[in-house]
């Protein structure tokens, strides 16, 4: 039953996860912008979504024998090797590297694809429940 689940919903569970994530970070962010020292950080979602798929990116380091070890950023649809510190485009004096306008219109594109993407798996639910009950 769980893979049919998995056919019918796709990669769009884990997108949502990653996107909820980010969404995290980026609140992080807007409300550490007073913060001395706090570093800006954002998730790199398409690498993220990459890594959750199971497709490194062509860059990526991957197994290609039993023997090999694997990395663990890539390992259970974690974001670990997708997240990074964004490099600020004006450096304050106090080393906080959060630009409030960048923050703000990042939040609100990261807030459309999230709603975007649970729009998409509702539309997913609402058709397989038209499905079960044939009306």
């Amino acid at each position: 039953m769980a893979d049919r689940l998995d056919a019918a919903f796709g990669i769009h569970p884990q997108a949502l996860k990653l996107r909820g994530q980010r969404l995290q970070m980026l609140a992080s962010n807007i409300a550490n912008a007073d913060t001395p020292g706090y570093k800006a950080r954002d998730l790199d979602f398409q690498a993220a979504l990459r890594a959750a798929a199971g497709r490194p990116g062509d860059d990526a380091p991957h197994t290609t024998h039993l023997r090999h070890i694997a990395d663990p950023s890539l390992a259970g649809g974690e974001a670990n090797g997708a997240r990074y510190y964004r490099t600020p485009l004006q450096p304050s004096l106090d080393g906080n590297t959060v630009d409030p306008q960048l923050e703000h219109a990042a939040f609100g594109q990261a807030a459309l694809e999230y709603q975007a993407t649970l729009s998409f798996m509702e539309g997913k639910v609402r058709s397989l429940m038209t499905a079960i009950t044939g009306e």
